[in-house]
């Protein structure tokens, strides 16, 4: 049997059993695995009903991790009481802190995308905004357009040379309602990306410090209908640097895509 050598990214996901409207929800979960796949990577869902030895075989055989968006991180994860956050969901908390703990001891690259991006700060030791009133535009599959705002991207870093971005400023989709200010990051992350909110300037886009390939970004660059042509390349990046071979494992036995 013919091995599959496309580099193999878990994607933490929502179990959509739960959402209030299930095909949204595997719209959603989809359009990250469609993100991964159409750059040559082989996506592998995983939410919090996955039984413990298929989460250890998977974080054992990924070669990328990709947390993905949804619910609010507990509060307490960072040190605080619930002010703010809403639609907690400590099961998937657990199940991403172990995909995060797993991806570091590795070193496989990382991307986070909204809740993602959220995910990599809180488990790297920083905290979140629980709340920026009127930052959140209206849930994608309603219907009604998508909220679009300006993101200043800092021209020096490594972010703006991976979009090739010719401008200063992109106009990115709004679907949350949480956020991080410079003084919510952890030591080891740098901003990349700004947008302003009633609240001051908040983080957009962050990567850690050093060679690993460590991304997350607060808008949805999955969601391709309302997103620049720019962000396409952070999917494409992603998958070449889980491909590269200082970031593949051995693998024990065949772990198969379900997606």
């Amino acid at each position: 049997m013919e091995l599959d050598a496309r580099p193999l990214i878990v994607v933490t996901v929502a179990v959509a059993d739960r959402q209030s409207d299930r095909d949204i929800a595997e719209r959603k979960n989809r359009r990250y695995a469609d993100s991964v796949e159409r750059h040559g990577g082989r996506a592998l869902l995983v939410d919090a009903t996955a039984a413990e030895a298929d989460r250890r075989a998977a974080f054992e055989a990924m070669d990328g991790l990709l947390l993905s968006g949804g619910a609010d991180i507990h509060p307490a994860r960072y040190g605080q009481p619930i002010a703010g956050s809403r639609e907690i969901e400590e099961d998937r908390d657990e199940l991403e802190a172990a995909a995060w703990a797993a991806a570091e001891g590795r070193g496989v690259p990382v991307l986070g995308i909204c809740r993602g991006f959220q995910a990599i700060n809180v488990f790297s030791g920083g905290t979140l905004l629980q709340h920026v009133e009127g930052h959140a535009g209206p849930g994608w599959g309603t219907g009604s357009p998508a909220w679009m705002h300006p993101i200043r991207v800092e021209p020096a870093s490594d972010f703006a040379e991976l979009l090739s971005a010719g401008e200063a400023s992109l106009s990115v989709n709004t679907y949350h309602h949480q956020g991080v200010r410079e003084a919510d990051l952890a030591p080891g992350l740098t901003p990349t990306a700004w947008a302003d909110s009633p609240v001051g300037p908040i983080v957009e886009a962050l990567e850690a410090e050093g060679e690993r390939f460590v991304v997350g970004v607060q808008c949805h660059p999955e969601r391709t209908e309302v997103t620049p042509p720019e962000m396409e390349r952070l999917f494409r990046a992603f998958v070449e640097a889980a491909a590269q071979p200082a970031a593949r494992s051995m693998r024990k036995g065949g772990v198969q895509s379900r997606v």
